[in-house]
């Protein structure tokens, strides 16, 4: 979905496939057929923007043969989508029963990483639409806290260094500009967007920059204008933003609270939790930590990285961060100029939602999704956007 600012330029919106497992390319072309074109169908638009995710082979099929490339593309315009973005976090594994930490591997201290984040690179100068010529990747904020010394930090910053001079060659070759952001997640090196601004600005480099996830912005309790005004101060480039929502409790120390979160503690994927005090932030890895026993204090409220679906809320005595996401995306496209021109919902979750919130069959999850995107289209319209055939 494309919108026109009031500045003049194109600001796009797409949904991320991350919620649709496919390891291969052939899982990709099922996905466009059984998922990405009924979502279209439903929300009546003759192009639909699509964030895609690439795991590992598939990406290194279309970096390989040009040819299935080329088909990719042709599927892509036949069945009436597009890509500007690409999901470039998760490297592999991302529909397995059990993902937690596994996620974070390969971190920018391997060099798989820098490997397969040049491969996406490539990959999507190729899909661009004709009329497009900026492409951005999403990618994991450098690594997992734990075991990241001093030499896989410096490992890391080269290995960024050395995929601003590839990006580089790209746009010299195929006239694509292609630009990849760190997304901030809580217990990465980079939690938060101001744990961002050391490493990127020593990079120093316009094509690495920073991705703003509105679920991780408000799991770490960070205020949206303090965020964007730091980075807009430090000269990072916002390369692209995640719309997406945290699960909030109000109240924790009730009982009937705990009650309500223990049904969002699954074991497919980490939900990393929060509190802030006086004292500053006090978290836990996951979820269930949390509610098990005193790892957090209750006095203040909870947030748990589970991104929700934006458009309904959890059931009372839970709620969502949506006013954060709302807060954010004013800040990120609502002025007079937007920060950044890539936007991407991206709920994961639907089928790690407790059982009955969960979609049964494809039908229902397309509705769900369609109706995220239409909750963010009169967002951007509320703001001044306008939505464009």
């Amino acid at each position: 979905m494309r919108f026109r600012h009031p500045d003049g330029s194109t600001v796009h919106l797409a949904y991320c496939t991350n919620v649709h497992p496919a390891e291969t390319l052939d899982g990709v072309l099922a996905q466009l057929r059984d998922h990405c074109e009924p979502v279209r169908r439903r929300l009546g638009r003759d192009r639909l923007g699509i964030g895609l995710w690439l795991a590992r082979d598939a990406a290194l099929a279309l970096d390989t043969d040009p040819s299935a490339l080329r088909g990719l593309r042709t599927e892509l315009d036949r069945r009436g989508l597009e890509v500007v973005t690409l999901n470039g976090f998760p490297y592999e594994g991302f529909g397995a029963e059990e993902v937690k930490y596994r996620v974070y591997k390969p971190d920018w201290a391997d060099p798989e990483r820098l490997d397969h984040t040049t491969a996406l690179a490539r990959v999507l100068a190729g899909l661009l639409p004709d009329d497009v010529g900026d492409g951005t990747i999403s990618t994991l904020p450098l690594a997992w806290r734990t075991a990241y010394d001093d030499e896989r930090a410096e490992s890391a910053r080269t290995a960024l260094l050395t995929l601003a001079e590839r990006l580089d060659a790209i746009e010299e070759l195929t006239g694509r500009s292609i630009r990849v952001g760190l997304e901030p997640e809580p217990g990465c090196v980079v939690e938060t967007t101001r744990d961002a601004i050391a490493p990127l600005t020593a990079i120093g480099h316009d094509r690495i920059g920073i991705c703003v996830d509105t679920c991780h912005l408000a799991t770490s309790f960070e205020d949206p204008h303090t965020a964007l005004d730091a980075l807009t101060e430090a000269r990072v480039p916002v390369v692209k933003s995640q719309l997406s929502a945290a699960l909030h409790a109000e109240h924790p120390h009730l009982p009937e609270v705990r009650e309500a979160l223990a049904a969002f503690a699954e074991p497919r994927f980490l939900h990393q939790t929060r509190t802030a005090t006086a004292a500053g932030l006090r978290a836990t890895d996951d979820l269930d930590e949390a509610i098990a026993g005193h790892a957090l204090p209750d006095g203040a409220p909870w947030r748990a990285h589970f991104h929700v679906p934006l458009h309904a809320a959890p059931a009372a005595p839970l709620t969502s961060t949506l006013p954060v996401l709302k807060t954010a995306l004013t800040r990120l496209v609502g002025g007079p100029a937007p920060l950044t021109r890539h936007l991407e919902v991206e709920t994961y979750t639907w089928q790690a939602l407790p059982p009955e919130l969960r979609p049964r069959g494809r039908s229902q999850l397309a509705e769900g999704i369609a109706a995220e995107l239409t909750l963010t289209r009169d967002l951007l319209t509320d703001l001044g956007l306008k939505e464009l055939p």
